[in-house]
């Protein structure tokens, strides 16, 4: 019995499917380090100022956790915090932030 070698499209084949494997492979790869990468960024820069690098601290304002940075002063929310503390328009802490952003009109 006598073993013949491939063809020439049967060689092409398996090379073709040994690329396509070879490149899901890097993506496969490529998506994990990316993820491994957001970790470590994310474990570096976790609960840190944003304005001065500092630690942010967790205080309760109004039943809402907030993060100060007692180094700078600046304070941090995370989704849907200020919301809570603003209330509808009528609030007068939403009035308040308001007027600070509001341009004032000069006479």
């Amino acid at each position: 019995m006598s073993i013949s070698k491939p063809s020439g499209a049967e060689e092409e084949y398996f090379v073709r499917e040994e690329a396509a494997r070879r490149q899901r492979e890097a993506l496969e790869n490529a998506k994990k380090i990316e993820q491994a990468e957001r970790e470590a960024a994310k474990k570096l820069h976790h609960m840190k100022c944003p304005k001065c690098g500092f630690d942010l601290q967790e205080i309760n304002f109004k039943g809402v956790s907030i993060d100060k940075c007692f180094n700078c002063g600046a304070m941090v929310f995370d989704a849907g915090e200020f919301e809570m503390l603003a209330g509808n328009e009528d609030t007068n802490i939403f009035s308040s932030i308001v007027n600070v952003f509001r341009a004032k009109k000069v006479t």
